[in-house]
């Protein structure tokens, strides 16, 4: 197969938030440890799986520890292991235990939406890390540009379908999780670039399904009945990261197709590259997810000294209509 492609997703981390919630910092001592409140600053962290992507627990985890311990702040890092439950267990158990800050990657709108509103109640402040938790009460969000992403995912699946000289190629596509915001804006971005091939008649639009919470093996079962749907006729794969690409890919050989079929990820996985080296995965973007933690870290470390960060941007939540909480 052709050589594979590695695309690289433009830095665009956003802070966002509402100023108003930040607190007041008057009478802070940023340079005590303490947060303006009494309170010793401590941060509560919570990744929401190793299984979807395994970025949560070899880069996240990593970056954002590097980045507290050289602050010198106290903090704890969870993962909720999918686990809605275990998810707002371990908040109670943040809140409890005296965080001042806490961040969170949402398992869904909803669960997020309980835990950031208790935590803002008992005057903690909240960050959603790389998904915006919709109907929120997250002071601030800090992510990629996720319709830029899906965009590149699209690029790269034109490009890999038009190197192969495909005509008028079936396209399935492997949506991730309908509860997480980030996969409806990477559907956006690569729907931007398919749809118009669609329209045009140059690519016939084949299967097009989410995936429930990212999960890899359901991925396998749910493209394994696309392939059977289609009677075989499936000739490229929109699969929304390397999870669910690889997935697909091991069906791909179960029926002797892999190589023949391009298929698309994202995250730049260990497994990712394989793939694409192995000539079985056509392309992956890679985003740079240490200026991500490390962005997110750096607010943190602020708000848990009782800092007010300021901001300039804004990101509007689609549940609340006009509303829009600024970002920086």
């Amino acid at each position: 197969m052709r050589k594979g492609i590695l695309s690289i997703a433009a830095a665009s981390i956003l802070a966002l938030g509402s100023l108003a919630a930040c607190g007041d910092d008057s009478g802070s001592d940023t340079g005590s440890g303490d947060n303006g409140g009494g309170k010793t600053p401590k941060i509560g962290v919570i990744l929401p799986d190793s299984a979807s992507s395994d970025r949560w627990e070899t880069a996240d985890r990593k970056y954002l520890e590097e980045a507290f311990k050289a602050a010198g702040v106290q903090f704890d890092i969870q993962n909720a292991q999918g686990d809605k439950n275990t998810f707002q267990t371990l908040a109670d158990q943040m809140i409890t235990n005296g965080a001042t800050v806490l961040m969170i990657v949402n398992l869904d709108s909803g669960t997020g939406k309980a835990v950031l509103d208790k935590a803002k109640s008992q005057g903690v402040a909240t960050i959603d890390y790389d998904r915006l938790t919709l109907g929120g009460s997250a002071e601030y969000y800090v992510s990629f540009d996720n319709v830029a992403v899906g965009k590149l995912q699209g690029e790269g699946l034109v490009n890999c379908l038009t190197t192969m000289n495909a005509q008028k190629p079936v396209v399935a596509e492997l949506n991730g999780s309908q509860t997480d915001n980030n996969a409806t804006l990477f559907k956006q971005g690569y729907d931007s670039v398919l749809q118009p091939k669609y329209d045009a008649g140059d690519y016939q639009k084949g299967p097009d399904q989410w995936v429930p919470d990212w999960n890899n093996t359901q991925a396998g079962t749910i493209f394994e009945q696309m392939l059977t749907q289609t009677g075989g006729k499936i000739n490229g794969v929109l699969a929304a990261n390397d999870g669910l690409g690889n997935a697909v890919i091991s069906i791909l050989k179960k029926n002797k197709l892999n190589g023949k079929v391009p298929v698309t990820g994202q995250d730049a996985t260990v497994q990712g590259l394989q793939n694409i080296l192995a000539g079985d995965q056509c392309m992956t973007v890679y985003k740079a997810i240490k200026k991500e933690a490390d962005a997110a870290a750096e607010l943190a470390i602020g708000l848990a000294k009782g800092e007010k960060k300021a901001t300039s941007q804004t990101v509007k939540d689609p549940r609340v209509g006009a509303t829009s909480r600024r970002c920086c």
